[in-house]
């Protein structure tokens, strides 16, 4: 998880490549900044030198402004003051355009690589997010890309101005007096030095930072998604603690981060004084023995200025850049996190399939020693109704993720049609199920919208008549806005009934060729049980079915029982032993 700033440098140049141009244009900002910064001091040492003293003005002064009565003291004036409001006015154009260049490009290098990341952690297994949770991957999304805009326009662009301007006043230095210019050049050294130390501490301390502020996050993210459950058990202030807790440890780090970077600042300042000590006692001298002259002395000290600021502005963007490497690092750390489930760039597209499979041998372990499926061998026929049942813990669920293809098997092959499916498409192999979850998802919109979410192009009349089919469409058009009516978020406007209607209406629209019901009628009274059972008739009428159920009505409509326990098939009975098909389903239900 450790990237060097150079390596993070170069992945954002190249993704930001259709931004060069305006890139090129930041950086032509920040050279004309040094020239800009270099004339600054400028009508002072005339108005010294030329005004009150006697020295000839500055040749460009001359070729540009030839007064036909003489330069007076007047004049001298007027353009020593029109010269601060010239460049005044060219560095606030400069500053303007900066900064509209600047928000402009950062928002949309933040914008692309949140859309990056976001496309990227959809397609990351879910074995992954069982085992980080979400949390951590909406903080990284939300958070931690923001620093891209800070890494490359906060950060190395005024690192880079900053380098050309103390470049460029370093040579003025030299140009004046190399004396003084050494001294200056003395300065460099021990800052670098400084820095290195301070950086490397600074990194350390970000990267806890950035894990405590996530876990804090995640108390609050946990909380508010399961909020009946903290108020009905009264945890509130339970909750509370657990958040003041885990974000003082961020406060604390925060603090430890900035106490480090004041100690550093602290010690670039001393050592900053003492170098302006020394350039004041030597000036001092040099005017008194005639060898400058205080005009010429009052510009050195106004570049020194200049040079101590962008000397300044280097070490703080050192220190500052280690928050944007550590946010940057575990951006990209996620994005070269591979996909469990891997596409085969030899895969072949799929319209629609019949739904005959094969699991040939299949085994499947989640990282342990211990498989969670032990060598599974079935074979469907299109249309089967095929009913799962297993105890707790017995390997359905993982068996049906495998179907689905969240994971791949272990080793093993499933078989769909007679091929492969780690030869299909995967958008392509997916599209062909239908999925009616025990607790079905919906989604913060309109129920015709979530209905629509099966099939994004269907028309309002495809939506109403895969509600009525779904024994969904009288309660519909009973709600306050019809098929408009929000269902609130993940739906909890709607009973646990309603919802379950709305997803089998969802996979009804679909019209997909195998279908996979999870205990959809588990938490439902009776009456909304039968009008779900009877959808679910009418739902799986020519389709390959695959059910996980607990009740017997519903797996008496299969004509096959898949029987798991520890991850192995105990049976496999079918309508060649219809009795035997029967006793197995009582003996089983028995049990529970």
């Amino acid at each position: 998880m450790n990237y060097s700033v150079f390596q993070i440098l170069k992945r954002i140049l190249i993704q930001a490549r259709p931004y060069w141009p305006h890139l090129a244009g930041i950086f032509l900002l920040s050279l004309i900044a040094s020239p800009i910064a270099l004339l600054k001091p400028l009508a002072l040492k005339i108005l010294i030198d030329s005004g009150f003293g006697s020295l000839p003005l500055p040749g460009f002064i001359t070729f540009f402004f030839k007064p036909a009565s003489g330069y007076s003291f007047s004049t001298i004036v007027l353009i020593s003051v029109a010269l601060v409001i010239i460049v005044a006015i060219i560095e606030n154009i400069h500053i303007v355009l900066s900064w509209i260049l600047n928000t402009f490009i950062g928002e949309k290098l933040v914008f692309n690589l949140r859309s990056i990341l976001f496309n990227h952690i959809q397609r990351l297994s879910l074995a992954y997010h069982d085992s980080k949770g979400t949390s951590d991957a909406f903080y990284r999304l939300q958070w931690d890309t923001t620093a891209i805009h800070v890494f490359l326009i906060g950060n190395i662009s005024p690192l880079v101005s900053s380098i050309l301007v103390l470049a460029g006043m370093m040579v003025v230095m030299f140009i004046i007096n190399w004396h003084f210019a050494l001294i200056a050049a003395c300065l460099i050294p021990p800052l670098f030095i400084l820095s290195g130390i301070s950086t490397k501490q600074i990194k350390r301390d970000w990267k806890k930072v950035k894990e405590d502020e996530s876990m804090a996050m995640s108390i609050v993210q946990e909380a508010l998604s399961s909020l009946r459950v903290v108020k009905a058990f009264g945890r509130e202030d339970s909750e509370q603690e657990k958040y003041i807790s885990s974000a003082d440890k961020a406060v604390a780090g925060q603090v430890k981060v900035a106490w480090k970077s004041a100690k550093y600042y602290f010690i670039v300042g001393v050592l900053f004084a003492i170098g302006t000590a020394f350039f004041i006692y030597l000036g001092a001298d040099y005017v008194k023995n005639g060898s400058m002259t205080l005009g010429e002395l009052t510009l050195v000290l106004a570049y020194l200025t200049q040079i101590i600021g962008p000397m300044e502005k280097i070490s703080k963007n050192l220190n500052d850049l280690q928050s944007s490497v550590t946010s940057l690092s575990r951006v990209f750390f996620l994005l070269d996190k591979e996909k469990e489930v891997k596409e085969n760039p030899l895969a072949v597209h799929l319209v629609k399939a019949k739904g005959s499979f094969v699991f040939d041998n299949v085994s499947f372990s989640y990282g342990t020693d211990k498989p969670t499926l032990d060598n599974i061998s079935f074979k469907v026929n299109h249309g089967d109704r095929i009913g799962i049942m297993g105890s707790t813990g017995a390997g359905k669920s993982t068996l049906i993720s495998l179907l689905i293809r969240f994971y791949d098997p272990t080793s093993g092959n499933i078989l769909l049609d007679g091929q492969n499916i780690r030869n299909i498409k995967l958008s392509d192999y997916r599209n062909q199920f239908g999925i009616v979850l025990q607790e079905p998802v919906l989604f913060s919109n309109s129920i015709g919208e979530n209905i629509r979410y099966g099939f994004s192009s269907a028309s309002d009349d495809n939506v109403i008549e895969a509600a009525k089919a779904a024994n969904a469409h009288d309660f519909i058009i009973k709600s306050k806005d019809g098929y408009n009516t929000l269902v609130g978020e993940r739906g909890m406007q709607l009973s646990g009934g309603e919802r379950q209607r709305i997803s089998l209406a969802r996979a009804f629209i679909k019209d997909a060729p195998i279908l996979i019901l999870d205990e959809p009628t588990s938490s439902v009274d009776v009456k909304t049980e039968s009008l779900i059972m009877e959808a679910m008739e009418r739902l799986m009428i020519g389709r390959t079915s695959f059910l996980i159920t607990h009740r017997l009505d519903t797996l008496s409509t299969c004509n096959t029982i898949i029987h798991l326990e520890k991850g192995k098939i105990v049976d496999i009975l079918n309508n060649a032993t219809p009795e035997l098909l029967e006793l197995k389903k009582k003996k089983y239900f028995d049990t529970l």
